[in-house]
């Protein structure tokens, strides 16, 4: 093998499929140097993509939102094929079909073995945790590609139990890599249960990840708030109630409306920092959603964060919102008892669950965000779309594999 097509962000708005050599087993020289291990990585597989999905975290670095530099490799959302295993891979083989969880852990530190797989304390001399294809995540390649290499793999891989049943069910599994996992996770953690009343802020594919979620949890009534009409019907298409934040109304009233009380059981915040105010034309307000969260949510409710939140953003809206120091109404969610659960979603907490969902056809994932079959060189106009406001999850087939 003598080269890999990856997508590389280019700048503000521009990404392109470039050529690198193939991957080798080996842990970027930043990472080994940091914690004085060896580069090479016996324990390593490579990965010939089945499938990898283009992410909403993307977006931000495409725009230009984060201090990503030029020639940034993308994709965290990896499903593939084993092609090369190293010596000291045990339990997988060539031929494996398996997800792997955008977080990178080294399966050894005290946060892995606590399940705490999004802040694994080996993989990144930045901070806890690490991504592929992500800035500031380790310098790990991306795995929007024809092929990617992945560590620790033994621990990090979910392999699929029968290949032929996995290639058929191929657009749900591909969302185990972030989406669903990082969904329901927000969630969870905001504590929806049977018959809860949930409020989900952003209907891109995670927040429609995370209302699926919430009805697979046992929700009475899912309500989706966005702006773009196409992803609203988006979430009307699994049984979701709808506010359109559009239209100046305000959020309490249009929660009343439908469930009677302008209140909700759980609140969660899919849009994270690029949020904006309500009303058609509405400017960036990066606190909205967090304070929409806790004036919407009852007494000791709990709030889920899977939006994402920087500490880099050159574009933001103001000095303090440049540093992630944003005017969040922290004071009404201290007087209202709510916890609010943060950060990367642990994907190995929820995958193999998922997984067997998807496999006893109990989770229908793919058609619910709905996914959105192209190619590696169509990736640079699916982001475009995609920043239009698609509402499609896209997914990219670099080897023809999806039937």
């Amino acid at each position: 093998m003598t080269g890999n097509r990856i997508v590389v962000y280019k700048g503000p708005g521009e990404v392109a499929v470039d050529t690198f050599d193939y991957p080798k087993l080996e842990v970027p020289k930043e990472v080994a140097d940091h914690f004085g291990i060896i580069q090479k990585a016996p324990h390593a597989v490579i990965l010939k993509l089945v499938t990898t999905n283009i992410c909403g975290s993307d977006q931000h670095m495409v725009r230009g939102r984060t201090t990503a530099p030029v020639g940034q490799t993308l994709g965290h959302e990896i499903t593939g094929e084993v092609v090369e295993a190293g010596e000291d891979v045990l339990f997988l083989k060539k031929g494996d079909i398996c997800s792997t969880p955008f977080n990178i852990a080294c399966g050894r530190c005290r946060m892995c073995q606590e399940g705490k797989t999004g802040i694994c304390l080996n993989v990144n001399p930045a901070r806890p945790g690490a991504a592929y294809g992500y800035v500031d995540m380790g310098g790990w390649v991306g795995g929007q590609a024809d092929y990617v290499m992945v560590p620790y793999a033994d621990f990090n891989l979910l392999k699929f139990p029968d290949r032929d049943a996995a290639l058929e069910k191929i657009l749900d599994l591909t969302m185990l890599s972030d989406i669903f996992p990082t969904g329901y996770h927000g969630a969870y953690t905001a504590g929806v249960t049977t018959g809860s009343t949930v409020y989900v802020a952003g209907a891109g594919p995670v927040g429609l990840a995370a209302a699926y979620s919430a009805q697979l949890l046992g929700a009475s009534v899912v309500i989706v708030g966005d702006m773009n009409a196409q992803r609203l019907r988006q979430a009307e298409s699994f049984g979701c109630e709808t506010v359109d934040l559009s239209s100046g109304n305000k959020l309490v009233d249009m929660v009343e409306q439908i469930v009677g009380e302008p209140l909700v059981d759980a609140a969660v915040d899919a849009v994270g920092f690029e949020a904006r105010g309500h009303g058609e034309g509405a400017d960036e307000a990066p606190a909205t959603v967090l304070n929409d969260a806790m004036t919407v949510a009852r007494a000791g409710a709990g709030i889920g964060i899977p939006g994402l939140y920087v500490t880099g953003d050159p574009g933001a809206v103001d000095d303090n919102a440049k540093e992630g120091t944003l005017g969040v109404r922290l004071g009404l969610g201290w007087a209202k008892s709510h916890a609010l659960y943060t950060g990367q979603c642990p994907v190995k907490r929820y995958n193999r669950g998922l997984m067997n969902m998807i496999l006893a056809g109990k989770a229908d994932i793919g058609k619910a965000v709905n996914a959105t079959v192209i190619s590696l060189d169509e990736a640079p106009q699916g982001y475009a779309d995609f920043d239009q406001g698609a509402a499609k999850k896209y997914v990219i087939d670099p080897h023809g594999m999806v039937g």
